[in-house]
């Protein structure tokens, strides 16, 4: 059986995105990584969160995640309405079209839907 999972961020909430991530690293000492497919999804003021310049000592974890096949994923929709481009985002990131598309995709597909 694979766990399928999709932890979603829709608020500019620090606190938030530190318990998601630590949800999913116990989710994979749990499971390992080749039968989990885990994917975190941003939209709205969350995608700030993101930025190169406020991530700091979490884009170490970031990359320890993607390298396990963690989906960092971010809503075009809300980078663009904050002004937010590629570059600016922490190395690991995708860029979908929508995010709330991308919830409902998932959660058609069978992944269980966590909001920390």
């Amino acid at each position: 059986m694979q766990a399928k999972v999709v932890m979603h961020l829709d608020w500019d909430q620090m606190d938030a995105l530190e318990m998601g991530l630590g949800n999913i690293r116990n989710l994979l000492n749990d499971i390992p990584a080749q039968e989990a497919d885990v994917r975190f999804v941003a939209n709205g003021k969350a995608v700030a969160l993101f930025r190169k310049d406020r991530f700091g000592e979490h884009q170490a974890l970031i990359r320890d995640l993607s390298a396990q096949g963690v989906h960092f994923c971010l809503c075009r929709i809300a980078l663009g309405k904050q002004n937010i481009g590629p570059d600016d985002l922490v190395a690991g990131c995708e860029i979908i079209p929508a995010g709330m598309v991308e919830l409902i995709r998932l959660q058609q597909e069978g992944f269980a839907y966590i909001k920390p």
